[in-house]
């Protein structure tokens, strides 16, 4: 005997499957916000200035 579907329940579950895929091509084509971008920059400015001010100083050789 074939399984009973509720068509309410399937047609949902294919509206989230499309808006699914269509938020991870917009993700995709759209990039990281703002304060995101901000937020790895400084990191890295942080993480080069941290490393700059462990390095020894040769001049003097």
């Amino acid at each position: 005997m074939p399984q009973v579907v509720n068509l309410r329940q399937v047609l949902k579950a294919k509206a989230r499957a499309e808006a699914e895929r269509k938020a991870d091509e917009n993700r995709t084509k759209h990039g990281a916000p703002k304060a995101e971008k901000k937020k790895v920059t400084a990191e890295r400015e942080k993480s080069r200035k941290d490393l700059d001010s462990k390095k020894l100083d040769r001049k003097g050789k």
